[in-house]
């Protein structure tokens, strides 16, 4: 996605130019460091087996596995490689193990930037408004071992029914769940033929068990920001450490991120930096704990329905840096 969602000024071309450069080398240590650690934590459940550092171990494996779909989210943006087809073939790979088709968030997402907090054109906006109940449910991720599956065999089945997804779209939807379905019922059948519980153990139960570890930082994007097509009234960034960064492939930098989606993660950190910090502005930002709290107290007084469409109901939009004072996006001439 080439797009730019920000207005013009924000950074000078041929910089912007320069941060869009994609690198094989901070592709490579960004996959090789994510899959060497969930090597890591899986050695760590299997040595633990049988006493009580199992735990830790199976909680860090699962959220180790939940947060490779940021890098499926790169690799659907081809942002990761410079050859086309390690993106594609890295995306299905991770699509596959986190029960995400490739292709199929691929086309949400891209509806997701063009129709940012648009109610039902958003491919990610495509939910019912949510209650303190269906809120506090989603976090817990327990939806995906009934939602996921059913939403794969139905399109196997040739029954995709979401707007965003049309033509030679639903064609390749299609198909990818034909071959995602064969290729998990391949690993059920080897499974029982070995007598293993591997496939289990080490991939299915973690990745289920610990999805609310992972939705910690899926939901704090956007929710409760303004349905307007401004990128910054609409969008959050997140507060937090170098770790978790490196966990979420950048993607707290998510304002800078969704005004120029064609940046590379690892140049989102610099990105940030000259559109926002360098011309004096803050973009909406809480940290994990601080989003989650204020949603639940305002869910807990009304439902999303009853919340305002046409302002910040989760913390504040855009501020100045200076003063913390509240800017109109529209009205600031940094962002003229």
């Amino acid at each position: 996605m080439d797009q730019v969602f920000a207005r013009p000024g924000m950074v000078d071309p041929d910089r912007l130019k320069e941060l869009s450069r994609k690198s094989d080398l901070h592709g490579w240590l960004q996959v090789i460091s994510h899959f060497g650690a969930i090597g890591v934590t899986g050695f760590l459940l299997h040595a633990s087996l049988g006493s009580f550092w199992v735990v830790p171990a199976f909680i860090c494996h699962g959220i180790l596995i939940n947060f490779l779909y940021a890098g499926e989210h790169e690799l659907s943006h081809a942002t990761v490689f410079k050859s086309p087809w390690l993106n594609e073939w890295f995306g299905r790979l991770i699509g596959a193990l986190v029960l995400h088709p490739r292709d199929f968030d691929q086309i949400q997402h891209f509806a997701h930037h063009r129709f940012t907090q648009t109610w039902r054109a958003d491919g990610e906006l495509y939910r019912p408004h949510y209650t303190l109940k269906s809120y506090l449910m989603t976090m817990t991720g327990l939806w995906v071992v009934r939602r996921v599956p059913r939403s794969i065999v139905m399109s196997a089945f040739g029954k995709v029914d979401v707007p965003y997804v049309r033509g030679k779209n639903r064609d390749r939807v299609v198909r990818e769940a034909r071959g995602l379905l064969a290729l998990y019922a391949a690993v059920i059948v080897v499974s029982l033929a070995l007598h293993s519980w591997a496939a289990l153990l080490y991939w299915f139960a973690p990745l289920v068990l610990t999805k609310w570890g992972h939705q910690t930082q899926n939901l704090i994007e956007h929710l409760g920001m303004p349905h307007n097509g401004n990128i910054f009234e609409n969008t959050r960034s997140t507060k937090t450490n170098a770790f978790m960064r490196w966990l979420c492939w950048n993607m707290q930098y998510h304002t800078a991120h969704h005004a120029y989606p064609a940046v590379p993660f690892h140049n989102l950190k610099q990105l940030h930096q000259e559109a926002f910090t360098a011309n004096g502005l803050k973009p909406a930002t809480l940290t994990w704990s601080g989003f989650h709290i204020a949603v639940i107290r305002a869910l807990r007084e009304k439902p999303e329905s009853e919340q305002p469409d046409d302002k910040v109901w989760v913390g504040q939009g855009l501020t100045r840096l200076d003063t913390g004072a509240p800017v109109s996006a529209q009205a600031s001439p940094a962002v003229a």
